[in-house]
């Protein structure tokens, strides 16, 4: 039997990602209406942080109780991880007692590393290179309140960093156009951007990228990591702030989304992001179901 992966977008079909993003919307509905459905009951997530969190955590480890399930915290401070274990030994063991495993770190290839030793499915939960898992809920999100995203344009505001490379994949799986407004020197990956092809715009112009755009999405300018950075970073965004000026820009049905955190006034704007416009209470919900989609799909291969 094939171990299915989920470390980018890559690892499943158009069809496969399609499906995933409506079945998380069945079990949105379901777990709204109270329904009670907890298929893995026995079943154990063992998560692996590097990186901390809020809604990557609270997501995985509530939706698996919501299964019936177990989820099971383990930080480099908790584990042999942190006194320099080789991780192929620890992949090999803890895929040997869990049923599925998510990891939150820097490095790509650790993901990767992981889940070339695991015998269980790995899901990448964030790393310096991609977030898919936000994409899905992202996603599902759009659809939730304006319908199929293929054949719409998406503006991603900001850094070229995981979020950006991530909406680069899902611009080619799931057919959109994506536009990428960005400071010069902060461009994404470009091997990352070379892959997108046709189906991405890169622009150093907010109010350029975003015009007639169904979509605007950003993040923070300075990630995890990058704190030290902060200050020089905020004279490079100066002019790749979300706010009404780029929002009047946009299709007048746009939405709004943040992956979160958000630093008002910095990225966005107060405005955008608590107007009427912005579906990032919803967007950070739907990590939930998402999440809870992907366990299901994953587990049952």
């Amino acid at each position: 039997m094939t171990i299915r992966h989920f470390l980018t977008l890559k690892d499943l079909s158009t069809e496969e990602l399609t499906q995933l993003t409506k079945r998380a919307s069945e079990l949105r509905e379901m777990q709204h209406n109270g329904e009670l459905y907890q298929p893995f009951k026995g079943k154990v997530l063992a998560m692996i942080f590097e990186k901390s969190s809020t809604r990557t955590r609270v997501s995985f480890e509530t939706g698996m109780a919501q299964f019936g399930g177990h989820a099971l915290f383990l930080s480099s401070r908790d584990t042999q991880l942190g006194r320099g274990e080789p991780l192929p030994d620890t992949a090999k063991v803890i895929s040997s007692m869990a049923d599925i495993v998510m990891i939150r770190t820097f490095g790509h290839e650790l993901v990767e590393t992981f889940a070339e030793n695991s015998s269980v499915p790995v899901i990448n939960a964030l790393t310096d290179s991609y977030h898919p898992c936000q994409l899905i809920a992202d996603v599902q999100t759009y659809e939730q309140h304006r319908g199929s995203i293929a054949g719409k344009t998406v503006t991603y505001v900001g850094d070229g960093n995981n979020m950006c490379h991530s909406y680069i994949n899902a611009a080619v799986q799931f057919g959109f156009h994506l536009n990428i407004a960005c400071p010069e020197g902060y461009e994404p990956d470009a091997e990352i951007l070379k892959s997108g092809g046709n189906s991405v715009t890169l622009m150093h112009d907010t109010l350029q990228a975003s015009e007639d755009s169904d979509l605007i999405t950003t993040d923070v300018w300075a990630s995890m990591g990058q704190e030290d950075e902060q200050k020089k970073r905020e004279i490079a965004f100066a002019n790749f702030q979300v706010n009404d000026k780029v929002m009047s820009a946009a299709d007048k049905e746009a939405l709004f989304m943040h992956c979160l955190p958000a630093h008002r006034e910095e990225e966005v704007s107060a405005t955008i992001i608590d107007g009427k416009q912005s579906v990032v209470w919803d967007q950070a919900e739907n990590r939930l179901h998402a999440q809870k989609a992907l366990l299901e799909f994953l587990l049952n291969q």
